[in-house]
């Protein structure tokens, strides 16, 4: 009786054990296949996001190498001030150039435009003939009324393309609020009347002042009025564009109040109307 019931105790203990051992493999191969499967995800969602990432510089890249749109000039003046844009003009004329940066006037059939400090150096300045096609990438700015692109890039566009504006006469303009649809065009300006510009040290009236208020000396730039219509305006030699070894820089030097002078320049803004003026003819 002792033996079969120690019989039956050692079976039931070796069952047991069994059972245990069996219970163990189980959730050993549970624990393996869970750690695959992680391992696998894992290695499938960093296998995804290098994908993704990899796209997003692709397309950054061809982004960023896309030449951006040109735009009209209509588009051009409607873009908010500080936005980067691109346009395609013809020098008209150039200002200045120090330290590889040009200031130029540029005019196309639907408008004209002031790059101000535009990347270029003295060998491409040399360039940027009258005619000569460019585009040009800036930020569009206004400074004290005057609309421009400012801190630009540029490139020549070689299509044999060439255009010279002829000017245009906005004398009946003046005073009015069409007047700045015209800014920075290259225009004219006919049988305007001389006035005093300001007096002398002796008090005597004079024709022109160097700079706006007499501070300045020959080779500064020369402000000098002109009145129609019974109204007065004032005009510019600036002395970055014509200076004093020009023609109009003298011209202007040797005007005299009461003449009737015709007139040609850029009509810059600063303030209100203050046009540049590259040519003046006495005409009576």
């Amino acid at each position: 009786m002792k033996k079969a019931l120690c019989a039956a105790l050692v079976l039931s203990m070796t069952l047991a054990l069994a059972g245990c051992a069996g219970g163990g493999q189980a959730d050993t191969a549970t624990e393996t296949e869970t750690t695959e499967n992680s391992v696998a995800e894992e290695t499938a969602e960093g296998e995804a996001a290098e994908a993704e990432d990899s796209t997003a510089e692709e397309d950054a890249a061809a982004e960023e190498a896309a030449p951006a749109e040109v735009m009209t000039h209509e588009e051009y003046m409607a873009a908010d001030v500080d936005t980067l844009v691109t346009v395609e003009s013809y020098v008209q004329g150039k200002q200045s150039w120090w330290e590889n940066q040009a200031t130029v006037y540029a005019q196309s059939e639907d408008g004209a435009y002031f790059f101000y400090n535009m990347e270029c150096s003295e060998e491409d300045y040399e360039k940027l003939t009258p005619g000569a096609k460019i585009r040009v990438t800036g930020y569009k700015t206004e400074w004290s009324g005057e609309i421009e692109i400012m801190d630009g890039t540029f490139e020549f566009v070689e299509d044999g393309d060439e255009y010279i504006a002829e000017p245009t006469d906005v004398t009946e303009l003046l005073g009015t609020d069409e007047l700045i649809n015209h800014q920075n065009e290259f225009v004219s300006f006919t049988g305007l009347t001389v006035e005093a510009a300001g007096q002398d040290a002796d008090g005597n009236d004079v024709a022109f002042l160097y700079n706006w208020d007499g501070s300045g000396t020959e080779g500064d730039d020369l402000y000098f009025n002109a009145s129609y219509n019974g109204e007065t305006y004032t005009f510019t030699i600036e002395s970055y564009l014509c200076d004093s070894t020009t023609e109009v820089y003298a011209d202007v030097k040797a005007l005299e109040i009461g003449q009737t002078i015709d007139m040609q320049g850029f009509l810059y803004w600063y303030e209100g109307v203050n046009p540049h003026i590259t040519m003046v003819t006495v005409t009576e």
